[in-house]
């Protein structure tokens, strides 16, 4: 898989992370089912291993499926065996090195210049710029001056509106959370979480 031309594509990411696995599972594949080609399921996440292993099973080997919130060597050497993709972290971690080792793309977190070219000569894919609230669109496109060639993933407080203006300014996805999942993770109705995903697939122009 390349993470970096489905970024490009689909620019959405969805984030799940929630205490109910059977309840984050559901809503993976409800994702999928409404056309999010992007997931990522957070290791704070109950189970959260034996919900990638069980969301890796039904939708086969080729859905861009990851793990985030990946901090640790083991934390990737494990989210790879349960047959996650490709690996998102917080902010710069050793697992950043691990990934690279493993063979799989990730998205490193950072925020400031210095840990965004940290990111990049670490070998990161994209940087997920964390948390992205902090500074809004205007902060991205400031990044983007010195950083031209650099894919930026904002991540933190996207809502719909806000996800067309990180788009705007040069990210070439968003990562979006409880905004798109709701109560989802917590066994809400998934048609309520598909409505919300038609709403962001809408929103970055799919």
């Amino acid at each position: 898989m390349n993470l970096l031309d489905e970024l490009r594509t689909h620019r959405l990411l969805a984030i799940v992370r929630g205490p109910d696995p059977a309840a984050a599972l559901t809503a993976v594949l409800t994702l999928a089912e409404s056309g999010v080609a992007l997931v990522e399921v957070s290791l704070t996440s109950a189970d959260a291993l034996g919900v990638i292993r069980r969301a890796r099973a039904a939708l086969g080997p080729d859905y861009a499926l990851g793990a985030g919130t990946v901090l640790s060597t083991d934390d990737a050497r494990a989210a790879a065996d349960a047959g996650a993709g490709f690996l998102v972290t917080p902010a710069l971690a050793p697992s950043l090195a691990e990934a690279g080792r493993l063979g799989l793309p990730v998205l490193a977190g950072a925020l400031t210049p210095t840990e965004v070219v940290q990111a990049s000569s670490g070998g990161a894919t994209a940087v997920k710029l964390f948390p992205a609230s902090l500074g809004g669109p205007d902060y991205l496109g400031a990044l983007r001056d010195p950083f031209p060639g650099t894919a930026f993933v904002p991540v933190g407080g996207v809502d719909a509106d806000g996800a067309r203006r990180y788009l705007d300014r040069g990210a070439v996805a968003v990562g979006v959370g409880s905004p798109l999942l709701g109560d989802a993770v917590r066994g809400g109705d998934p048609a309520a979480l598909r409505e919300r995903a038609a709403a962001f697939l809408a929103a970055v122009g799919q």
